[in-house]
């Protein structure tokens, strides 16, 4: 089968439903669809997390990573874990832990290693989305850290589907690739149940230009792309502009940049081993 047939075939089955979940995601799923639900009250998500000790251990971690400490105390038990995460960092979680899951079961050396860097970019974009939508365009910041998380959603499926189809992700000048991910990453999208404002905000990162003032979800991770340090192994990635012929300098100096950039650095690192599987 040659790459075309190939990409026809992925999207083929994406567009018919048939997304391919790894057997370990399935539990997941069911988690994230009793958070869904707008009856799970508090006491259902502890349970529910209980039941599933990976997420549990992350539940913990992340509470007492940078983005959600602040002054408080150290958590150190899940009920408290989850109260100050929130049900939607709870989802965040969720996703991560099927994002993660898609690279798990690549068994190709090179592969796996592009999955590993979309990772790292993808934790790296989640933290920058965070400190930006608070400091910047003031969306909602676990809204931005979560529409961090799985923006990539469709490059790690493709990544975890290349092993049976050698050579897919090879040099691509005809763009096939970008056309099958965006297909994929709605259909994934909608398998995962995201909410409508985080796809909307997905689909449209590949070709949009932010506005000025950056005040969306969009702008959000068009900024958090624009600083991450680590590029996406599947595309290119627009360079940050000298920051002097920025037309970011009427919102912020030189300093605050950099405290910003500093600051997304603390909160990936402590995200990277929160929801690291």
């Amino acid at each position: 089968m040659n790459r075309l047939e190939a990409f026809g075939t992925i999207v083929a089955q994406a567009e018919r439903g048939d997304i391919s979940f790894p057997t370990s995601v399935n539990a997941v799923l069911r988690l994230q669809q009793a958070l869904n639900d707008p009856d799970c009250h508090l006491e259902d998500a502890i349970r529910l997390v209980l039941g599933e000790p990976q997420l549990a251990a992350r539940t913990v971690a992340l509470a007492n990573s940078p983005a959600f400490i602040g002054a408080g105390r150290q958590i150190t038990n899940v009920r408290d874990a989850v109260a100050r995460v929130g049900y939607r960092n709870l989802q965040m979680l969720v996703a991560g832990l099927v994002v993660r899951q898609f690279g798990a079961r690549i068994d190709d050396p090179a592969l796996r290693a592009k999955a590993e860097q979309l990772w790292d970019h993808t934790v790296q974009v989640a933290a920058l989305a965070h400190v930006f939508a608070r400091r910047v365009t003031y969306v909602n910041p676990d809204t931005a850290m979560f529409a961090g998380i799985v923006h990539e959603v469709g490059g790690f499926y493709l990544l975890s589907r290349a092993d049976e189809y050698p050579g897919l992700l090879d040099e691509d000048p005809e763009k096939w690739a970008e056309l099958c991910e965006d297909v994929v990453t709605r259909e994934v999208a909608r398998k995962l149940a995201l909410p409508e404002p985080i796809m909307d905000a997905m689909f449209d990162l590949r070709g949009s230009w932010m506005h000025m003032p950056p005040t969306t979800l969009l702008d959000t991770l068009l900024l958090a792309n624009m600083y991450a340090t680590v590029p996406s192994p599947l595309g290119t990635q627009r360079p940050v502009p000298e920051h002097s012929e920025s037309a970011l300098d009427y919102l912020l100096d030189e300093a605050s940049l950099h405290r910003m950039v500093e600051e997304a650095e603390a909160i990936s690192a402590s995200m990277g081993q929160a929801l690291l599987v």
